[in-house]
């Protein structure tokens, strides 16, 4: 047997157990973290102290600078998680670059980004603002899509209209036995009770009562929401019908059935996270889930707009997020582009066909934005109209307008983009960095929470660009 083997660098485990190391030394220089820790401090973070200016007694609590660097750094890096965070603290020389020999325990952390939730839309603008003075931000092409994020809901604290009517009168009928129970033991209950008052509710009635009260809670959560539907399925069947009548059509085929207000029996709500809503996954599944919306410029897919809506679907958030691109550009100051004449150019804005319709289309000309959504799929290999032939004519529809630009050279090449815009940014939070669901509950702080998931996007763009420049 031959008993030569292949030499090995030397290892010894305990050689370097009391070596001092240095995050400066041992991390590269271009490393994220020391991008982060240069720029923070550089940002306006008023919004942050304005918190700890109206209490000024008390222990100092820890450096605002360094735990908003320390969440940011964790969220670029895909750690969300509190618990994670913080002990990446201890173990990590990235995060202990940020907080050094005093890392904040798990409860300071998760704490501090639930106080400081409206902070981070300032903080969104003001890395957008940065944003804008590298040239990053160009305007050519504002492209608009949505993302469902996973909900921190458990599918199995949630509860059907149907079921949950089943469930209101077994537990009113238990509730009413229990009563009657005890008011036959009351006599042999004030001889044991002693001192104790005598009115305290048992324990088993007790948690009857606080399951009704939270059912019935969400019971009324689904007659509201349901009430709400059929108000605007009557409104647009009042347009309709006025719409009909102004131009002498009667209606074709029979009267429609009334609209019933009442959920219907497979409705459900969540106990965990009332305003989450099941929505489809792109795994064809379904589950628990908020509508993350972003609006990605096309120079370097720098987001400018990040919101979060419990509406599945994307019909009426053209507008909405056009509105929120334009408030942040405005407050980043990033300024519109002009025409010969001096006057605002119109903004490109490209959309798929979820978020056409002709009130999006309107509503997005009156902001002036140029719309291109999509009407339908189009068709592969499809010769574009030429531009002689692009011009409408007066009597076409909004829809017909909008697919002949579509079909133009200019349009199709515009629309085109879109898929290298705004597509590949929600790949990268997600299957790059691993953020494919919320870690807080409520429409108000998960869309505050999108907000910093998507500020640290653009943060990252910033390194990379930065790296870029530092190598040519």
């Amino acid at each position: 047997m031959d008993d030569r083997r292949k030499n090995y660098r030397a290892w010894d485990a305990q050689q370097n157990c009391h070596d001092p190391i240095s995050p400066r030394d041992a991390l590269p220089e271009n490393d994220l973290v020391f991008f982060l820790i240069d720029l923070i401090p550089q940002m306006d973070l008023t919004a942050f102290h304005q918190y700890y200016a109206q209490e000024l007694r008390g222990q100092p609590p820890f450096d605002v600078t360094m735990m908003v660097t320390l969440l940011v750094y964790a969220y670029s890096v895909g750690v969300c998680s509190s618990r994670k965070i913080a002990a990446a603290c201890e173990r990590n020389l990235a995060f202990r670059a940020i907080v050094s020999n005093d890392p904040p325990d798990f409860r300071t952390i998760s704490d501090f980004r639930k106080i400081h939730l409206a902070a981070f839309r300032p903080l969104f603008r003001e890395v957008l603002r940065l944003a804008g003075e590298m040239g990053m931000v160009k305007l050519g092409n504002l492209s608009t899509d949505g993302t469902k994020m996973g909900a921190n809901a458990s599918r199995h604290k949630a509860m059907s209209y149907g079921y949950m009517n089943k469930e209101i009168n077994r537990l009113e009928a238990e509730i009413e036995q229990l009563l009657k129970r005890a008011e036959q033991l009351d006599a042999e209950q004030d001889a044991a009770l002693g001192s104790r008052r005598g009115d305290e509710l048992p324990d088993e009635l007790k948690r009857r009562e606080e399951r009704l009260v939270k059912i019935q809670e969400a019971k009324a959560r689904l007659e509201a929401e349901a009430r709400a539907r059929a108000e605007e399925e009557q409104r647009q069947r009042d347009e309709e019908q006025a719409k009909r009548q102004a131009e002498g059509r009667p209606r074709r085929g029979k009267e429609p059935a009334p609209i019933d207000p009442t959920p219907k029996d497979k409705a459900q709500t969540n106990f965990t996270d009332p305003e989450a809503k099941i929505m489809k996954q792109s795994n064809k599944g379904f589950d628990y889930s908020y509508n993350a919306q972003a609006v990605v410029d096309g120079a370097e897919q720098i987001i400018v707009a990040a919101e979060t809506t419990s509406a599945a679907n994307d019909k009426e958030q053209a507008v909405p997020m056009a509105q929120a691109a334009l408030d942040n550009l405005n407050a980043a100051g990033i300024e519109r582009p002009t025409a010969v004449d001096g006057t605002p150019a119109p903004i490109p804005n490209t959309a798929d066909t979820g978020y056409f319709s002709k009130e999006a289309v309107e509503g997005l000309e009156k902001l002036g934005m140029d719309p291109h959504l999509a009407t339908g799929r189009q068709k592969h290999h499809e010769a574009p109209v030429p531009s002689e032939a692009a011009t409408p004519s007066a009597e076409a529809s909004v829809k017909e307008k909008m697919q002949q630009k579509l079909r133009s050279a200019a349009g199709k090449a515009l629309y085109a983009a879109r898929k290298q815009i705004v597509e590949p940014v929600f790949g990268m939070i997600k299957s790059a960095r691993g953020i494919r669901k919320f870690l807080l509950r409520g429409l108000e702080k998960v869309s505050a929470e999108w907000q910093l998931i998507c500020l640290t996007h653009n943060l990252l763009k910033m390194w990379r660009r930065h790296n870029r420049a530092a190598v040519n």
